[in-house]
């Protein structure tokens, strides 16, 4: 990798590019010995590392997704690397600022999808993300194009949840079963940010008119089971359900873009429609905030990227929960179910990147195609029980994947199990 001794542009720099190359293409060879040392993974996440940041364990350094391959790489921002081959110079243990590499190998925003800061507390840990994120880039290969989009959304969704911007505004609502047209619940939970500061809003309201229609045969009837720790229901004739619903979106909106958070928005969307809420919404979820408008953000969409999932069907919103490990109560009640919605929402936001965070919450479990051998306890709950519950000493279980026929062991999906 050749060098030269200014760049005008700011971007980043893959990893691999920085610790394999930069120090060896270096005039002076000592300088090369000094910075190959200060790249090295154990120094990169010492405390006393000058890249060091305070609140942070270990090394800050960042994710970005190409934006055509939809491939990972770890990445140095420019403004390490300049700062580094600075304070080398400056410490007097280089004979001159180390030039820096040439604008070529400089990756700019517009080849990134996005970019997110990734920590790592040790260089071992260091290290292993080197290699999970070369595995992933090769599961990624000829990937499902609804895969794809759903993977592009969650990291969106995550860079515009850091973003600290706008209204994230979860609503619900819950039906008598017999007749869909009778709405007998809404409930919202919501977040917005506010120069940074988090601002918090609630609610549930029962339609007065409709307390008479209960449900029992297909789901329960838990209207008044909501949360104590989140507020008191109140009664609401339906003519002024309508006004509440749009007022409540009107004023969210003063914060800046109000993204809309369902679980599986498709019925929620039609409930706002039949009782006369007129919105403009979009389900395209852009890169950057925007200043206004209404955008969908879909829990059932996230919790699908990051299992891996590339077909139509969608988990309910208690097997979601059950999977990232929230416990629920009285859901079917519409404040319980916006609550627990951005709540899972939120937790998947702020969490790692998509591959990362997998592997973080199902380690072992991942298939040679990005899909998550889920264990029927972890979506069921711990009441789910099978004849081999108790059999633990049988050996490493098996997943299969059914586009391409393969097993895999789940304790290392590395492991490819000849079939036949």
């Amino acid at each position: 990798m050749a060098t030269k001794s200014s760049v005008t542009l700011t971007g980043y720099y893959r990893y691999t590019d920085i610790w394999f190359d930069w120090s060896s293409q270096v005039p002076n060879p000592e300088d090369g010995v000094v910075l190959k040392a200060m790249l090295a993974h154990d120094a990169l996440c010492h405390p006393e590392h000058p890249l060091h940041i305070d609140g942070v364990e270990g090394a800050q350094l960042y994710i970005g997704i190409f934006e055509e391959t939809g491939e990972a790489r770890l990445l140095f921002s420019s403004k390490q690397v300049d700062y580094i081959r600075y304070w080398l110079h400056a410490m007097g243990m280089t004979h001159s600022p180390i030039p820096l590499p040439y604008s070529d190998c400089l990756l700019t925003k517009g080849e990134l999808r996005s970019v997110t800061t990734a920590n790592y507390k040790d260089g071992g840990a260091l290290r292993r993300a080197i290699k999970d994120i070369e595995r992933n880039n090769k599961r990624l290969k000829g990937l499902n194009p609804t895969l794809e989009a759903k993977r592009q959304n969650f990291e969106r969704v995550r860079s515009l949840w850091a973003a600290k911007k706008g209204a994230w505004l979860a609503i619900d609502f819950e039906a008598w079963e017999m007749d869909h047209t009778v709405v007998t619940e809404f409930g919202w939970d919501m977040v917005c940010w506010k120069n940074g500061e988090k601002i918090e809003n609630r609610g549930h309201i029962i339609v007065q008119e409709a307390r008479g229609y209960t449900n029992s045969k297909y789901v329960p009837d838990y209207r008044y089971k909501y949360l104590e720790g989140l507020g008191k229901s109140e009664t609401v004739k339906r003519v002024e359900l309508k006004a509440r619903i749009a007022n409540l979106i009107d004023d969210a909106a003063k914060y800046g873009p109000v993204y809309l958070v369902f679980h599986d928005n498709n019925q929620d969307l039609k409930y706002l429609k039949q009782l006369g809420v007129e919105l403009t919404v979009t389900h395209l979820i852009p890169d950057t905030a925007p200043e206004e408008g209404r955008i969908i953000v879909d829990t059932s969409d996230l919790i699908g990227a990051l299992l891996g999932e590339d077909t139509g069907n969608r988990r309910g919103l208690e097997k979601t929960c059950r999977l990232l490990q929230q416990d629920t109560l009285w859901l079917h009640n519409a404040g319980n179910d916006a609550h627990y919605t951005l709540s899972v929402m939120v937790a998947m936001a702020s969490g790692d990147h998509v591959d990362k965070q997998r592997d973080q919450r199902w380690p072992n479990q991942t298939g040679p195609s990005l899909t998550v051998r889920v264990h029927p306890r972890q979506e069921e709950g711990s009441d789910y029980e099978s004849d081999d519950d108790d059999d633990e000493d049988v050996g490493p279980r098996l997943g299969y994947d059914v586009k391409t026929g393969v097993l895999w062991r789940t304790d290392d999906p590395q492991i490819v199990v000849p079939v036949g």
